[in-house]
C-alpha cells in the first residue's frame, strides 16, 4: 500500500480504535459525612481535598456535614454514607445496635475545645455554673459528655448543670450566647475567640482543664462499606495519615487552608493551630485511657445502661501495618 493510501486507511480506523480503548482509571468516588465540619479533629477530612492528597490516593471524596454526632450515625445506619467522622462519644451507638465500627481514633485528647461565655457574663470561673443552663451540639455527643464531665469534676452531681442542645453550628452558638439562652457553652475554642473579637463570647476555660485523654477524633465504616469496599476504606486513612503528616510539618500552608475552611481568620486559626499541636494519632490506634473514659462516659451520660466490651466496637483491620 502506497504510503498515502496507509495513512488515510489509518485515519478511518482511528475512531474505532479509540473507542475500543480501554477509558483511563477513574478515582473512586467517595461520601464522607463529618459531624461537624469545622472542628479541629475533624478538618484533615477537608484539608486532605484542598491539597490532593485523596485524589492521589484514587479517590474523589466529597463531604457531606451532619451537625451533630447523633445525625452522623442515623445517616450511616440509613446506608446515606458509608464513611464517617464523628467523636468517641458516638461508639455507644455502636454497642445499641448502629450497623458500623470505629475504624480509626485519629485524635486522642481535645486541647481544642473550650466552656465559652457571653462577652458580658458575670462569670469567673468553672465552680459558678453549677445550676447553669450549659449548651452542647447535640445530646450523646462529645460535647454533652464533656459538660457532664465539668459536673464530675466538680464533685456536682449530673443533675446540677442543665445540659442544652443547641446543634452544632456557629452562627446558632453566637445567637444563644448573644440573647442569653444559655449561661455556657461547650464548643470549639478558635470558635469562642472568633466571637469574643467580635465581643459576643469570651473563653472561660480548656477543658483539657477538667477532662482526660479521651477519642476526640474518631472514623467510623459501615457495615456494608466494610464487607464490599475494604480496600476504600484502607485508602481514605492511608490518605487521612498523609494530611496529618503534612499538617504537622506545613503550618503556614495549613493555617491558609484551615481559614478559607471555617472562615476564620488567619490568626486565630494560627492560635489553634500551635493548641492542637499533638492531638493527632500517628497510626489510628485506639488510645487505652481513651477508650477507658469512654466507657465510663457511657454509663454516666446513661447512654448505656451496662459497660460494652470496647473491644466490639472498633476495629484495627483497616489502619497501616506497624
Amino acid at each position: 500500500m502506497r504510503p498515502i493510501l496507509w495513512r488515510r486507511a489509518f485515519a478511518a480506523l482511528l475512531p474505532c480504535m479509540l473507542a475500543a480503548a480501554p477509558p483511563a482509571s477513574a478515582a473512586t468516588e467517595l461520601l464522607v459525612g463529618t459531624s461537624h465540619q469545622t472542628a479541629d479533629a475533624e478538618l484533615p477530612a477537608t484539608v486532605g481535598i484542598e491539597l490532593g492528597i485523596f485524589e492521589k490516593h484514587g479517590l474523589d471524596v466529597k463531604i457531606t456535614d451532619f451537625g451533630g454526632g447523633s445525625r452522623l450515625i442515623q445517616a450511616m445506619t440509613a446506608g446515606s454514607i458509608g464513611i464517617g467522622i464523628g467523636a468517641g462519644s458516638e461508639m455507644a451507638l455502636i454497642a445499641k445496635g448502629a450497623p458500623v465500627l470505629a475504624v480509626c481514633e485519629d485524635a486522642s485528647s481535645l486541647p481544642y475545645c473550650s466552656v465559652g461565655l457571653p462577652y458580658d457574663s458575670p462569670v469567673q470561673s468553672l465552680d459558678q455554673l453549677k445550676g447553669k443552663k450549659v449548651g452542647v451540639t447535640t445530646e450523646g455527643s462529645l460535647t454533652a459528655w464533656l459538660a457532664r464531665e465539668l459536673a464530675r469534676h466538680q464533685g456536682w452531681s449530673p443533675e446540677a448543670i442543665n445540659i442544652v442542645a443547641i446543634g452544632g453550628k456557629p452562627e446558632a452558638v453566637a445567637a444563644a450566647l448573644r440573647a442569653h439562652l444559655i449561661d455556657a457553652n461547650v464548643g470549639s475554642t478558635m470558635e469562642i475567640e472568633d466571637l469574643e473579637e467580635h465581643k459576643i463570647a469570651r473563653v472561660l476555660a480548656p477543658v483539657s482543664s477538667f477532662v482526660g485523654r479521651t477519642a476526640a477524633g474518631v472514623i467510623f465504616a459501615s457495615h456494608d462499606m466494610m464487607k464490599q469496599h475494604p480496600d476504600t476504606i484502607r485508602r481514605y486513612i492511608a490518605a487521612y495519615l498523609e494530611t496529618i503528616r503534612y499538617m504537622n510539618s506545613h503550618k503556614d500552608e495549613t493555617v491558609a487552608i484551615e481559614s478559607r475552611i471555617t472562615h476564620f481568620p488567619p490568626n486565630i486559626v494560627a492560635k489553634a493551630y500551635d493548641i492542637d499541636q499533638g492531638m493527632f494519632t500517628k497510626d489510628c490506634r485506639f488510645d487505652a485511657e481513651s477508650l477507658a473514659n469512654l466507657k465510663r462516659s457511657f454509663l454516666d451520660q446513661k447512654l448505656l445502661t451496662e459497660a460494652p466490651d470496647m473491644s466490639t466496637l472498633y476495629t484495627a483491620e483497616y489502619v497501616p501495618p506497624g
